[in-house]
């Protein structure tokens, strides 16, 4: 586990770095905050140069990158492209996992990367992140049902309709495709095994505001590629990594202390460990 290289992307704006790298770096891994432009090789010294091929997985973490001047992402998303599109093509293609949370799901899908239905990566967004049917920004706790039924390498440690609570808090987390292209690529999404998590109420119903915070085609929170190694979702896991982290854990006890948020951070080492 100590050998599993974790880059924690980041530019300026990005906020959720500090705790994506703490939960990597609690179950043993090596997580290494590395900025853009060391992958880029700019700005900065010989030895401070990196390549996507040094690490085993890439976490992109929440927060507003450049400020989500343009779309939310959309910056951060096309400096990547501009030097390293062929460079990721190649490592979502070997199958190393690639995470986006919150901000992080908003730049995977400005890349190309998601929905990643037929393609590795769309030369342009075929999906984007909307700003929530509320017009506001929406923090609170979210109830997640785990819908997929094993395609995600980085949820396979959830069962199968388990319900997690994992706090939302984003102003553009509406997920939309194309008009004229929705319902395709909703059966698309759900006959690859791409959805993973869903918006529910505390009976496990799919329901409205303020369940689904954002207004969500289909209430989905999150989703992989039809490899199953990208994965985006708007809610935030670092966040629920402790049970404690919980509003009702008072009511619920602590229960090991594990919080709804970890077993995410767990299956993508185990993942990691087991294929490479």
């Amino acid at each position: 586990m100590k050998d599993i290289k974790i880059a924690i992307l980041r530019i300026e704006g990005t906020n959720c770095e500090q705790e994506s790298y703490d939960a990597f770096k609690r179950l043993g891994a090596k997580p290494e905050f590395v900025h853009l432009k060391q992958l880029l090789h700019i700005d900065c010294d010989e030895n401070e140069k990196r390549n996507i091929s040094d690490y085993q997985c890439i976490m992109i973490p929440g927060g507003f990158s450049a400020g989500d001047y343009i779309r939310a992402g959309a910056i951060f998303a096309a400096r990547i492209k501009s030097k390293l599109q062929k460079d990721l093509e190649n490592y979502v293609k070997q199958e190393y996992p690639i995470l986006g949370v919150c901000n992080g799901f908003q730049v995977v899908t400005e890349l190309g990367l998601l929905p990643g239905i037929s393609e590795i990566v769309s030369p342009i967004p075929k999906a984007c992140l909307n700003i929530n049917d509320s017009d506001r920004f929406e923090c609170r706790p979210t109830l997640l049902k785990h819908e997929n039924n094993g395609k995600c390498v980085v949820t396979s440690k959830i069962p199968k309709n388990d319900i997690r609570l994992i706090p939302s808090a984003h102003a553009e987390g509406k997920l939309l495709f194309p008009t004229d292209k929705q319902e395709k690529y909703l059966k698309k999404l759900e006959e690859n095994d791409q959805i993973v998590f869903r918006y529910v109420d505390p009976d496990g119903n799919y329901a409205g505001y303020p369940w689904n915070p954002n207004g969500s085609i289909s209430n989905i929170a999150g989703i992989c590629n039809n490899i199953g190694n990208v994965f985006g979702m708007m809610p935030h896991p670092e966040r629920s990594f402790y049970k404690h982290q919980h509003p009702e854990w008072t009511r619920s006890g602590l229960n090991n202390n594990y919080g709804d948020g970890r077993a995410i951070f767990e299956s993508t080492l185990d993942y990691i460990c087991k294929r490479f």
